[in-house]
């Protein structure tokens, strides 16, 4: 089966010159308006299609996205797999910044949210997904691969808390987010890999260590520093993408 890979592209990765003969389709869904017209082109003969997390100029809030239209949106251009890049904040002194990491679990700390493509049943036809491991195995075993023979700081596992946003954690919840075993935190995640699995995706992510949440009393997380660490790790996570992406044909 010949494959076509959606990207999803968080902070600092929603760059138009990733990929050839790039071109701009916009999109309806049932759900609404996606966060962003998809941008379709071919990266070494494999065809790919860029969404914008957040938007082209990052204006909408976590809590804002739709998370459903945007899946949705990928499937429909005829996606099967799908990769996305997340800035993080780690909940551990091992996870430095700049790392990059390749998450194999999440704990859901949204509250806002619609958290699933099914908000009615057919007669006697509930749909209850599986979830014990919701990213795509498959797809992080090429991304771990690709970070070894790149040579980059990188973990191969790690459970990522996905929280509402747009503010930051207190003390007492990122210390709580460690006690419950989270490795980093972030806003975006869990809820894209829910709508994933739902529809048969297979979805995996690559983290972006930017900052330290506030769980360190000497360290204190702030979006312009958030910001300067995801731009310089956006170059890392681009060659990964142009590295891995052949190797999923």
């Amino acid at each position: 089966m010949s494959r076509k890979i959606g990207i999803i592209g968080g902070s600092g990765l929603d760059d138009p010159t990733l990929f050839e003969n790039a071109r701009d389709i916009v999109m309806d869904t049932p759900y609404g308006q996606p966060s962003s017209s998809l941008r379709e082109g071919m990266i070494d003969g494999v065809p790919v299609v860029l969404m914008a997390r957040h938007g082209r100029e990052h204006t909408i809030p976590p809590t804002q996205v739709n998370y459903r239209a945007n899946i949705w949106a990928l499937k429909n251009a005829g996606c099967t797999h799908v990769l996305a890049s997340t800035a993080v904040g780690s909940l551990r002194e091992e996870i430095r910044r700049g790392d990059l990491i390749i998450p194999d679990q999440f704990i859901d700390f949204t509250r806002s949210r619609k958290l699933s493509f099914f908000e009615s049943f057919a007669p006697g036809e509930p749909v209850h997904t599986a979830m014990a491991d919701p990213f795509d195995a498959d797809l992080r075993c090429a991304l771990i691969e690709g970070l070894a023979g790149l040579g980059y700081a990188f973990h191969k596992t790690g459970t990522v808390v996905t929280i509402e946003g747009p503010r930051f954690s207190t003390r007492a919840e990122s210390r709580m987010f460690r006690s419950w075993g989270a490795d980093i935190i972030n806003m975006s995640i869990a809820t894209e890999a829910i709508m994933a699995n739902e529809l048969g995706v297979p979805y995996a992510a690559v983290a972006m260590s930017t900052d330290y949440d506030s769980w360190k009393e000497d360290d204190t997380v702030t979006w312009e520093a958030i910001l300067s660490v995801a731009q310089a790790n956006a170059q890392k996570v681009l060659e990964l993408f142009r590295l891995v992406i052949p190797r999923l044909a």
